[in-house]
């Protein structure tokens, strides 16, 4: 990493995916930066008001600024007060968890979530809302390469893998690129992704790309997907919400117009 704003957002990238905080040897190892850059940046973030220090050489943490900005950008964007009527929905009708996604420089992003499952075993992911979504390994990524090309396929894979690091060895995510490509054409054949045990070991998952206008080659400008636990979301179950899943991402396409940033992302 070369410049003062890139070291910035890598370590605040790093602390969102740690709540709880870190300490700046944490920081540094995981960077791969000098432990006395690492302290500088974080004196800078926290005069900001970033992140803050629990204690004298305690670990750092966020502060709830960064997200404020997101919530308003979401809110302000009209992404929100487009999506959660239609997930809420969907929630309902399927009794299981509801995530939109959408397309942001080439790939995912978790930005709304909609929880159908009231009682018993649920799948609620809450720390990973903000994350990016990761191709191969996940219902919505492989929904996503669906709608690319064979090289462009490639090309991502090559950029981000086969598996996010730190993946258990017994994941059933996709292991070699033969195996992703026989994948993303049953997605292609059937219209929407099935991921079993994949990103996650007892979840079952569904997706399907969402297109600007609602049509089946507008552009992509996300996708919307069902999780729930595994035993309780097998292939006939997605089978029978594939229809209530189709029209849902359809009714987010012909809505998105009226989002200032569903309507950048269509354009390109």
């Amino acid at each position: 990493m070369s410049s003062v704003l890139e070291k910035s957002l890598a370590i605040l990238e790093l602390m969102v995916e740690h709540p709880e905080g870190l300490q700046v040897s944490a920081i540094a190892r995981q960077l791969d930066m000098p432990v006395s850059g690492v302290h500088r940046q974080l004196r800078e973030l926290a005069r900001l008001g970033y992140v803050r220090q629990a204690r004298d050489q305690g670990d750092y943490t966020l502060t709830l600024r960064l997200a404020a900005l997101g919530l308003g950008f979401l809110g302000r964007s009209g992404v929100t007060d487009i999506a959660q009527p239609i997930l809420d929905r969907l929630g309902s009708v399927s009794g299981e968890l509801i995530r939109l996604s959408v397309l942001e420089n080439g790939g995912l992003t978790w930005v709304a979530v909609a929880q159908g499952a009231t009682v018993g075993l649920r799948y609620d992911p809450g720390r990973e809302q903000g994350m990016r979504v990761h191709p191969a390994s996940t219902a919505g990524g492989q929904a996503l390469l669906a709608t690319l090309s064979d090289d462009e396929i490639l090309s991502v894979v090559g950029d981000t893998g086969l598996r996010p690091p730190g993946m258990p060895a017994t994941s059933k995510a996709p292991s070699t690129i033969a195996e992703l490509m026989r994948i993303i054409e049953e997605t292609r054949q059937r219209g929407y992704s099935v991921a079993i045990d994949s990103y996650i070991e007892g979840m079952g998952a569904m997706a399907v790309a969402v297109r600007a206008g609602g049509t089946l080659d507008g552009p992509v400008i996300g996708c919307l997907s069902i999780a729930g636990p595994a035993v309780r979301f097998p292939t006939p179950r997605m089978e029978e919400l594939a229809p209530s899943l189709f029209d849902a991402a359809a009714e987010l396409g012909v809505a998105a117009p009226a989002s200032h940033f569903f309507a950048g992302i269509a354009k390109g």
